[in-house]
């Protein structure tokens, strides 16, 4: 890694705003309040010292630049210089001249040049790799207000590469929370942490800390990872539409209940009662909080305590858990228990080979003539297990490797 650094006056770098990406993937977004904004136009105006900021040299010819930091700065110099908001109308004079309320454009002339020609100290770093870059950014936020999500998305690994394409999942696009300072990829972290963990556990920010750092060479094509995808798919199938009540904590909830259902119950074509479930229990839930404590549902209250406060905590998650559970078998009593026994034996596998004469029943990419040798095809479910099928002879089949690949396939 090298650093060099200069001072670019102001005119020079609000010139190449296009070549200057303020948000490469591992910095927060904008945050800056307007007051804030004002406050450094201020001192750029009365020459007091802006610290330097670091940009990361990209290419060349022309010039291509990210932003390891400063980006709130360089955001709140280029929306005045272009007009978009005005220096504060409380601002004190400089050396007689009125400032407060004024554009860029109605600043004096003498102020205005000094706007533009004020030199921004400028490290340029060159020969560097986004791990390099990634680190610095992380120590130089160090003791900043960055919140716990987008200190993790600074961090190098493939883990933060999943969590980043899990929250782009169109499921969070319904969702009735907004993705304000990457609160996507927090549940979508507090997702994959659950199912990793295979059971409700502790989701707090240090626990998904340690997840980024363990996890830091993670498959994302593992079957832990097309399972998490799986789920979200379901869950966007389930409600379809914008819905205000899934709310964070309710998005952990569901999550969890559905991913522990799909491994125990048939639930593939149950989504419309679940749908209308969760929402006639949000209902309940939020006309019994509304009534006087004597009155109200005490599981509903003791609920709503727990979403209220200490919501990742296991304590929470496994109350929240167990409560929704039983509510939902209570609405729905009739799903079904799967065959637990999903892999078949020697003995039926044998049977079925026999009984098939060796010969693929799929016939989906074949057909179906040349005999499968004995080590090289898969006992198939004829009703899917997913669908409550079996794991019985009766229900086995043989299909051969390209087959039942593109089975799964669709």
């Amino acid at each position: 890694m090298e650093n060099n650094k200069k001072p670019w006056p102001l005119t020079t770098v609000c010139g190449i705003r296009e070549r200057i990406d303020t948000n490469p993937d591992f910095q927060r977004p904008a945050v800056w309040s307007k007051s804030q904004k004002q406050l450094l136009i201020d001192t750029i105006l009365r020459n007091y010292d802006v610290p330097k900021m670091y940009w990361r040299k990209l290419s060349s010819k022309p010039d291509q630049y990210d932003v390891v930091d400063g980006q709130q700065r360089l955001r709140a110099i280029w929306e005045f210089r272009a007009g978009e908001y005005r220096i504060a109308k409380d601002a004190d004079s400089i050396n007689g001249d009125a400032i407060a309320g004024l554009s860029y454009e109605e600043l004096p002339d003498e102020l205005r040049m000094r706007f533009d020609i004020y030199p921004l100290d400028v490290v340029v770093i060159t020969d560097t790799d986004e791990d390099e870059v990634r680190e610095m950014f992380l120590r130089l936020q160090n003791g900043t207000t960055l919140k716990a999500q987008e200190k993790r998305n600074a961090m190098p690994g493939k883990m933060r590469d999943f969590v980043k394409d899990l929250a782009d999942h169109k499921f969070f696009t319904i969702c009735g929370f907004a993705n304000r300072r990457y609160t996507f990829d927090h549940v979508a972290a507090q997702m994959i942490l659950l199912e990793l963990t295979s059971s409700i556990c502790n989701v707090k920010n240090a626990d998904l800390n340690k997840m980024y750092k363990l996890q830091k060479d993670f498959d994302n094509k593992s079957e832990k990872a097309k399972k998490i995808k799986r789920l979200l798919d379901y869950l966007f199938d389930t409600f379809e539409e914008k819905t205000p009540e899934l709310e964070r904590y309710n998005a952990i909830s569901l999550y969890a209940l559905i991913s522990y259902l799909s491994e125990k119950y048939v639930i593939k074509d149950r989504k419309g009662e679940i749908k209308d479930w969760f929402l006639d229990f949000e209902k309940y839930r939020k006309e019994e909080i509304k009534k006087s404590e004597d009155e109200a549902d005490p599981e509903i209250i003791a609920y709503h305590g727990r979403i209220s406060h200490s919501t990742d905590s296991i304590d929470s998650l496994k109350w929240r858990h167990e409560l929704l559970s039983r509510h939902l078998f209570e609405s729905i009593p009739d799903i079904k228990f799967k065959d637990n026994n999903r892999t078949f034996t020697h003995e039926q596998r044998l049977a079925i080979y026999r009984r098939d004469k060796g010969l693929c029943q799929l016939t989906l990419k074949c057909d179906g003539a040349n005999k499968c040798e004995w080590d090289n095809w898969h006992a198939d479910h004829i009703t899917p297990w997913s669908k409550g099928g079996e794991t019985t002879v009766s229900n086995g089949q043989i299909a051969c490797q390209e087959c039942n690949l593109s089975k799964g396939d669709r």
